[in-house]
């Protein structure tokens, strides 16, 4: 498996956007530090989903950061990416293990200890976990309390990460929890200085991981 690091873990949302500007705030995120980068397209067809994420793809390239698909394995497996993120509805981590090998980086969606558990079991290499706070990139946000997320971290061995709603105001939330990271969405893509937000989280973040 490639050696991935989840400290910032961005999250991309191109809908508000042009193509053009959303590369440009993709990359202007890489810049200030995003170590691990998911491409969630939700409304997309799949040649769209594939166009965007080739050209996505030539800047994660650049920067030797690790591009992680959201749900989609064909995608995935279309453009040659480091990884996937499954959700709960999508494909079970353990056929996508048996699709994909040893080497991808697969990430699941886990909002309860036995979720994690059985995506560890399945052979994931990462849990995200939340929503810790309501978001606007989802129609329905079902929260996820901290005890829940800090019993995740005890339960698995693998990285746990932090999702939903998580911005430069409301980090302390997580103080004490093992996380590995955050995962970010609206604080870096809708920031008015995308890099400049980047390099403030990614700070903030290595602060809450150094237990």
């Amino acid at each position: 498996m490639k050696a991935f690091d989840t400290t910032l873990y961005f999250i991309t949302d191109s809908t508000p956007y042009t193509e053009e500007e959303f590369l440009f705030r993709t990359e202007e995120a890489l810049k200030g530090g995003a170590t691990i980068i998911q491409l969630r397209e939700k409304n997309r067809t799949t040649r769209e989903y594939i166009s965007l994420a080739e050209k996505v793809h030539k800047i994660t390239h650049r920067y030797n950061i690790p591009l992680i698909i959201d749900d989609r394995i064909d995608v995935a497996m279309a453009v040659k990416s480091e990884g996937v993120h499954l959700g709960q509805s999508d494909m079970p981590v353990k056929i996508a293990r048996s699709i994909l090998g040893n080497d991808f980086i697969i990430g699941a969606t886990t909002k309860t200890v036995p979720q994690a558990v059985e995506a560890y079991e399945q052979g994931a290499d990462y849990c995200g976990v939340g929503a810790i706070f309501p978001t606007t990139t989802k129609v329905k946000t079902v929260l996820t309390s901290t005890k829940t997320l800090s019993e995740i971290c005890q339960a698995v061995p693998i990285p746990v990460n932090a999702i939903g709603g998580l911005n430069k105001t409301n980090l302390s939330v997580l103080e004490g929890i093992k996380i590995s990271g955050i995962c970010v969405v609206s604080a870096i893509m809708h920031a008015k200085n995308p890099k400049e937000e980047t390099e403030i989280l990614l700070s903030m973040a290595k602060k809450l991981i150094q237990h």
